[in-house]
């Protein structure tokens, strides 16, 4: 009882929270949340603050599973699976994460805090090593599970074109929706027929990346050598050594959120030019090589730093619940479940992060850092996926190169895939 009282979420006394918790979802429940940002907010945040505590404390979930990151996600889509959340909610919640903008507004803050504040040499270091490692190691994955696929009777061609393939395109808008359009053109039939085979190995891939991402970091923390606990490179000691930031203050996060949304307005203007390239992608290079000419002032390096801090300390479990009610479809993932083709997705799954991990050691990486962000990041469903599975791993600070992974790797994925359906069919 008197752990129970102590407890706090989010600043808030457990009993508190709970009542609060119940205000929410006897609202929700009886249609009278507000509508708009508010309404979504409301649930994501309450939610997400309850979910939390509850994975960070269930045993076998919080040693292996990812602990409150992966109750987020799952138990808010389960509460849409069981129709407990209602229609209107759901529709409130994918407006604001998606047509308002809040997963852009997030990744945005993320991206340029996560690189502004890394160490300038590291950046250059892991930069030009981490692509090649992610290539080798999806290479790795793709011929592996046509090789399983076509001994366990699936097919080598379909479980290359119609698992790892869509897997690894960079989630459903940006991969699955395109591919379902490239192999109907190829093979003239009708892209509905496509895309129905292709989501569920979307969705599982996504589903058992972050399953594996909570994994992976159980086993950093039993192997210390394998893991640089969210940092990507070995290095020496002379890299370590940190100067004296100044304190948080409001007027430095109010100047990095300025600065997060000039730099994604930035990568928006190239992609304008060069649409083949997603803005996420555009962003990270822009950013990177501002960072990397020296040309951002301390000041806003300082600034983006500490509005990306402020924004996933305070909002990543809201966003993990807004991905579970409004992009993770528990029915399509029950309807796919069969042996052959959860053996078909582990396959792929494994495979990058193995590739990844080996490949990561190889080029200076830490395998696990590697294992997670030039592997697991390539299979998950676009920057949704990369923020379930890095928070999954409680390596959030990793995303400027999950995105990499995600973004560049899947548009050269569609590259492969358009030659693949005119070549193997």
């Amino acid at each position: 009882m008197e752990r129970f009282m102590k407890t706090e979420i989010c600043g808030i006394s457990l009993p508190l929270y709970l009542g609060i918790f119940a205000l929410v979802f006897v609202a929700m429940c009886l249609g009278w949340l507000p509508g708009g940002m508010l309404g979504a907010f409301m649930i994501m945040m309450v939610f997400g603050g309850l979910f939390n505590v509850i994975g960070n404390n269930l045993p076998i979930v919080r040693t292996y599973l990812g602990g409150g990151a992966i109750v987020c996600i799952f138990a808010s889509a389960g509460l849409v699976y069981g129709n407990v959340i209602p229609e209107a909610v759901i529709e409130n919640v994918d407006n604001f994460m998606n047509t308002t903008g809040f997963l852009n507004f997030y990744i945005a803050a993320l991206i340029t805090g996560c690189i502004l504040g890394m160490s300038r040499t590291l950046l250059l270091r892991a930069s030009i090593r981490f692509l090649p490692v992610a290539l080798c190691a999806m290479t790795m994955a793709i011929l592996a599970v046509g090789v399983v696929g076509m001994l366990m009777g699936y097919g080598f061609v379909d479980a290359i074109m119609y698992i790892a393939i869509p897997m690894m395109g960079g989630g459903m808008g940006a991969g699955v929706v395109p591919l379902s359009g490239m192999y109907a053109q190829a093979l003239n039939v009708d892209a509905s027929g496509i895309i129905s085979r292709m989501i569920p190995a979307s969705t599982l891939g996504n589903v058992s990346a972050i399953i594996g991402a909570g994994m992976l970091a159980k086993l950093g923390d039993v192997k210390p050598s394998l893991t640089g606990n969210g940092k990507l490179m070995r290095k020496n000691d002379e890299d370590l050594s940190e100067e004296q930031k100044p304190a948080e203050s409001i007027k430095l996060m109010g100047m990095g959120l300025i600065i997060a949304m000039a730099f994604y307005l930035l990568g928006t203007y190239v992609n304008k030019a060069v649409p083949a390239v997603h803005t996420y992608a555009w962003m990270i290079i822009l950013v990177a090589v501002a960072k990397a000419l020296g040309i951002v002032p301390k000041q806003i390096e300082y600034a983006a730093q500490q509005w990306s801090q402020f924004v996933m300390g305070n909002w990543t479990q809201a966003l993990l619940v807004g991905i579970g009610i409004s992009m993770i479809d528990l029915n399509a993932v029950f309807q796919s479940l069969s042996v052959t083709y959860m053996i078909l997705v582990l396959v792929v799954v494994g495979g990058v992060a193995l590739g990844a991990g080996l490949g990561g050691w190889l080029v200076g990486f830490y395998p696990v850092e590697s294992a997670i962000t030039a592997g697991l990041c390539t299979t998950n469903m676009g920057g949704t996926g990369d923020i379930a599975v890095l928070s999954a791993a409680k390596r959030m600070e990793l995303l400027p190169f999950a995105q990499i992974a995600t973004r560049i790797c899947g548009a050269l994925i569609l590259v492969v895939a358009s030659i693949l359906i005119r070549v193997l069919f």
